[in-house]
């Protein structure tokens, strides 16, 4: 583990687009799942753009959720291709979440390099995009990198240093060093911003919903083993905050998603409880999305 975080925890500080540009050899599509994200993914494409027009990137993609708030207008406006995701594959119906997502916008690209980011991210820079992508292009063997970040809590006026990611430190991290010691290192093993390989990302069972990153991280590690994996430091992130209702599903879709990699059954989609926001009864049913949809290589 020391080794590893020695040679294997970048600053992304430290590369910028110039170098990236020089290095770069291969295909690159980023692509940003997104769902009433009206708000934040103009800033956001606003400073990807101009790296995508210098020839960092190949393509461009928001996959839009069918937002109702206008974020697929808003993204087209900004000069990326907008994909619903459900248009995807429509033989296998509604799109299942943020993963079935990400599974289903892979499909649609033939990018060797594929980026993911999140598209609520507050305050979005460039060095977000260019500092993930240092790892994997001065660096042709690892296989996977996803980003770390400080991130702070703000309720209100009041913003608490360090008391973000909440299911990260409640449930991701304890859950892997408990079944996964060697991916311990990894400060945010839930972050939404990942550089993975096709050949890679190809390989995998993708889970449809929030288990989608760890589910990730644990498979990448046994197809292409811990030296080949990487975390780059962004900075600081913020993005909306959820409420502790949406938390308890998103901490039951992660739980569920190590415990298949650690031999546990493979689930289907069954109710669980989460606290009801209000009403008389303190709990309401809550289905877990269980399913993972199938490696793209076959």
């Amino acid at each position: 583990m020391a080794r590893w975080l020695e040679e294997r925890r970048y600053d992304g500080a430290e590369f910028d687009a110039d170098r990236l540009l020089g290095a770069k050899a291969t295909s690159i599509a980023a692509i940003l799942p997104a769902r009433e994200c009206a708000r934040t993914i103009g800033p956001i494409l606003e400073s990807i753009v101009p790296l995508h027009g210098a020839g960092l990137l190949d393509e461009l993609i928001v996959v839009d959720a069918d937002s109702i708030d206008g974020t697929a207008a808003v993204a087209r406006e900004h000069g990326a291709t907008v994909l619903s995701e459900s248009a995807l594959r429509p033989e296998l119906g509604p799109a299942r979440g943020k993963g079935d997502a990400m599974w289903r916008a892979v499909g649609a690209t033939d990018a060797e390099l594929i980026v993911f980011l999140d598209a609520d991210t507050v305050d979005f820079h460039p060095g977000l995009l260019i500092g993930l992508l240092g790892p994997p292009l001065v660096d042709p063997s690892l296989a996977l990198v996803k980003g770390t970040f400080r991130r702070p809590f703000a309720l209100g006026d009041a913003v608490r240093e360090g008391e973000g990611g909440r299911v990260t430190e409640l449930v991701a991290r304890p859950l892997l060093n408990l079944h996964f010691p060697s991916l311990a290192g990894f400060a945010q093993p839930l972050a939404g911003e990942i550089a993975i390989r096709r050949d890679v990302f190809e390989r995998l069972s993708v889970p449809v919903g929030y288990g989608v990153e760890i589910a990730m991280l644990i498979d990448a590690l046994g197809l292409a083993g811990l030296d080949a994996l990487a975390e780059v430091d962004l900075g600081v992130r913020q993005n909306r905050h959820q409420s502790l209702r949406a938390l308890s599903a998103m901490a039951g879709e992660v739980m569920v998603a190590v415990e298949r990699r650690t031999d546990g059954p493979a689930r289907p989609a069954f109710p669980a409880f989460r606290p009801r926001p209000e009403g008389p009864d303190p709990n309401e049913l809550w289905r877990l999305r269980c399913e993972e949809r199938p490696p793209l290589a076959g």
